[in-house]
């Protein structure tokens, strides 16, 4: 089967627990679970359709990758970086769980600093 390719490098990461700053409050730990190649693609996340799903009304963007098996994780504890922007993980999708390409339904949530 031929792969989709790509023209965006994007790094997957999970949560990996937490450290505390110098006032005490909680930072998230990430780490890099994937390296994807793929296609990000603007969504307007509003949709004409009243019964659309809400996960993905409240997406802004579509990351659309080969399969691979470290991306099929837990949505909730996701979040991917691309050229510095980040996006929370709003939902991966395996179409008809083919195994042939991932939907990575994402929320632009800010420019990456400092690795944070």
């Amino acid at each position: 089967m031929k792969k989709i390719g790509g023209n965006i490098d994007a790094v997957l990461q999970t949560r990996d627990g937490f450290t505390r700053n110098e006032i005490g409050e909680k930072i998230i730990n990430w780490k890099d679970t994937a390296y994807l190649k793929g296609y990000l693609d603007y969504s307007t996340g509003e949709s004409q359709y009243t019964n659309y799903d809400r996960k993905l009304q409240e997406s802004t963007h579509v990351f659309t990758c080969d399969y691979c098996k470290d991306a099929d994780i837990e949505a909730e504890n996701a979040r991917l970086i691309v050229k510095g922007k980040r996006y929370d993980v709003i939902l991966i999708d395996n179409p008809m769980e083919l195994n042939y390409q991932l939907e990575i339904f994402l929320k632009y949530s800010g420019v990456q600093r400092n690795g944070k």
